[in-house]
């Protein structure tokens, strides 16, 4: 950034080009909330920084204190929420049986019920101490209109995610993990997530989601913001919390952007008005040669197309990783010849010269993103490090993004160790 030597503080919400690009690019230039202007964006310190507001914000303007996160998700979450002053709960998410996302559904509810407009939100903001405040009046939980989950409840069948989620109380925040879900790699299907964003306007919960890998799960920036975009294009609200950190590579520059989506403009604007009270005197304003980076890169078609270009090849190469990891799993159980001297004739046997990598190993190339959940236990990582010189959580997560083509083997032999009890 040799064309940049301003140096002064940016304003309180922060770059302006910033926050308009970065809005576009998670809910899409032609989002009808972004072109009615329902839409408050405000600069932050990355990833951590964006949820912690969007945290305070909540604990400060809405009338529900529950905060929902999936189990597992990244560490760094029930700290980020329960600090910002909000009580944290856990949905399930994942099934380590399956090593897949715990989601299931039998649907025995009239095809009306999934075919039904989304329910109207209550109003969220309530009035704010602030003497300045130009926040609405909440009406009070108690004017809140049931939800019609109660009936639906009786001819549905819902287990794992959709059933705590369907047992949680009205309005409550829940936060989603827009794609490549930190640390299991296991994301719900288009379809899956159209169900999770009924479900959820049903019973008017608030999604909040966690967007820290856009464009580095699937290698399409689009792709990996449809989550996202199901839930604004039903014209509910919702939050969204984004980092440049894995996408740009700027994990020291700390870069990130909040966005709430609202339900008019002027809902919007008095949103910003209370971000900034937040923000104000927590780190008065945000960095500014980081933001400056992502704005020149977002709005030059042509740097706009070499990061993209960049983007898919990091994404593929993960994903090729993924497949070299499992195809050396698979390759185990493969059979080789061998010369065996029998009364001075050479006989040729197809010899099995080791049993295959016990289990399926197919939630390796399932998964997505960066990580991937191996279904290894604490025992089995403990002896990879021991032995192999390979270290990974005690939960069994890897990094993808760490492994080679030269190294995969070396894993995958570590792994087929664990499992067989073979070193």
């Amino acid at each position: 950034m040799r064309r940049s030597r301003v140096k002064e503080y940016l304003p309180i919400v922060g770059l302006a080009d910033f926050n308009k690009l970065s809005a576009k690019l998670i809910f899409g230039a032609d989002s009808p909330a972004i072109q009615e202007n329902r839409v408050a964006t405000v600069q932050c310190l990355s990833g951590t920084g964006s949820l912690r507001v969007g945290g305070e914000f909540l604990a400060r303007h809405y009338h529900e204190h529950t905060v929902y996160i999936p189990q597992p998700t990244w560490g760094n979450h029930p700290k980020i929420f329960t600090l910002a002053g909000l009580s944290v709960k856990t949905y399930r998410y994942y099934n380590p049986e399956t090593r897949g996302l715990d989601f299931e559904v039998q649907l025995s509810a009239p095809p009306s019920y999934f075919n039904s407009e989304p329910k109207s939100i209550p109003t969220t903001l309530k009035h704010s101490s602030d003497p300045d405040s130009t926040m609405p009046n909440n009406t009070s939980p108690s004017s809140t209109p049931s939800s019609p989950l109660t009936s639906v409840t009786k001819i549905l069948c819902m287990i794992g995610m959709l059933e705590d989620l369907g047992s949680a109380p009205l309005g409550a925040i829940v936060l989603l993990h827009a794609c490549a879900h930190n640390p299991t790699g296991v994301d719900p299907t288009i379809e899956q997530w159209e169900q999770i964003r009924q479900l959820m306007r049903s019973k008017s919960l608030l999604p909040f989601f966690d967007s820290a890998y856009q464009g580095f799960a699937s290698g399409s920036l689009d792709a990996d913001a449809q989550s996202v975009r199901i839930f604004v294009a039903d014209g509910g609200e919702c939050l969204a919390a984004q980092s440049y950190a894995k996408n740009m590579g700027l994990y020291g520059e700390r870069v990130g952007a909040l966005s709430i989506v609202c339900k008019t403009a002027d809902v919007a604007s008095k949103v910003e008005s209370q971000l900034k009270l937040v923000i104000r005197p927590m780190y008065s304003s945000p960095p500014l040669h980081g933001a400056s980076i992502v704005a020149a890169i977002l709005k030059d078609g042509d740097l706009y197309n070499e990061w993209t270009l960049e983007l898919k090849a990091m994404a593929d190469r993960i994903i090729s990783m993924r497949q070299e990891l499992f195809n050396a799993l698979q390759a185990k159980g493969k059979a080789t010849p061998l010369a065996f001297l029998v009364k001075t004739v050479y006989v040729l046997f197809w010899f099995q010269y080791a049993v295959e990598t016990p289990g399926d190993w197919s939630h390796i190339v399932k998964q997505i993103g960066m990580f991937t959940f191996t279904g290894l236990n604490s025992e089995q990582v403990t002896f990879m490090t021991n032995e192999y010189h390979i270290y990974l959580t005690s939960d069994g997560r890897i990094s993808m993004a760490g492994l080679s083509s030269r190294t995969v083997p070396h894993l995958a032999d570590a792994i087929h160790a664990a499992v067989t009890g073979k070193a």
